[in-house]
């Protein structure tokens, strides 16, 4: 079976995200259905967004259980074959749904097919091998992975497969950062395509998906958690002491800059470090990513 728009939806996982949410909403074709998994339900953002926009049902999470846990939910309340994950920070083009629904057509067998963003200096795919793609190159290439504010999964073909049943397709223990490199890894293992697509291009505005109003409890939140995630992922897809290795560098790092920031008084430098530090330590002592930004609704 092949996408079209009747069997397409999208998923966008919100958290304080109304600055940015309605230009990503707007540039969605109105036939399209979308869900909004919003994390930190707010029952006034989710009247008045399903009031403002025909094609939208909200879902409200219990808890901000992380971007993989939102996902989830809403891939198991989507009813189509085929959606479209996308950040509340990314803005589609004209084309971008036609174009992958073109590429869709052209290719055998996929799991993920993805837009690339429109813009030289930042690339949302991983390849194989360090050799470049041609920048003229229109066709569907195969990639290693993909970002994951972009990505179109073919959903009723990896629920079927038996480690992504019953919607399990992000690892939950992941609450931020390389989730998606996690599911596409899983992916490939099992020698199932992921593509990127050149004819289907985006706008991300990247780090803008939270109200800038918090923006310092939000990095405190991000150097927690990817220091966090990455020895997660490799201790899962490696080994402990790999992980160790691989992240002590940063881990010794960071304590460099505490002391640093420290010693001059500069208290919002000093935590930022401090968090990055414990992201590491809480990883390496088998401890869940339990850190959520200090923000009351």
């Amino acid at each position: 079976m092949s996408i079209s728009r009747q069997n397409l939806s999208v998923v966008i996982v919100s958290f304080i995200s109304e600055e940015v949410i309605h230009n990503c909403i707007k540039s969605i074709p109105k036939d399209i259905k979308i869900i909004v998994v919003d994390n930190s339900g707010n029952e006034k953002f989710k009247s008045s967004i399903e009031q403002k926009y025909n094609n939208i049902k909200c879902i409200l999470s219990s808890e901000n259980s992380g971007m993989g846990a939102g996902n989830n939910l809403g891939l198991k309340y989507s009813s189509t074959d085929y959606v479209l994950i996308l950040n509340p920070d990314v803005i589609l083009e004209n084309n971008t749904i036609d174009e992958l629904i073109n590429a869709s057509n052209k290719i055998e067998s996929f799991g993920i097919i993805a837009p690339i963003v429109n813009s030289d200096k930042n690339i949302n795919y991983k390849l194989f091998s360090k050799k470049k793609i041609n920048p003229n190159f229109n066709n569907p290439f195969k990639v290693k992975s993909v970002d994951g504010f972009a990505m179109l999964l073919n959903k009723k073909k990896i629920n079927q497969i038996k480690n992504f049943k019953n919607f399990k397709f992000f690892d939950e223990n992941i609450f931020l950062y390389l989730e998606n490199d996690d599911f596409c890894k899983r992916l490939i293992d099992i020698n199932e395509n992921i593509y990127a697509v050149p004819k289907s291009k985006i706008n991300h505005l990247g780090g803008k998906a939270v109200s800038q109003k918090y923006s310092h409890q939000i990095e405190l939140s991000r150097n927690w958690h990817w220091i966090w995630s990455k020895f997660y992922f490799q201790r899962k897809h490696k080994n402990y002491l790999t992980a160790i290795i691989d992240g002590f560098p940063t881990f010794f790092s960071a304590i460099l800059k505490y002391i640093f920031y420290l010693i001059i008084l500069n208290s919002k430098k000093r935590a930022i470090y401090l968090h990055r530090a414990m992201g590491y330590v809480n990883a390496a002592l088998g401890r869940k990513s339990f850190f959520r930004p200090n923000i009351k609704i």
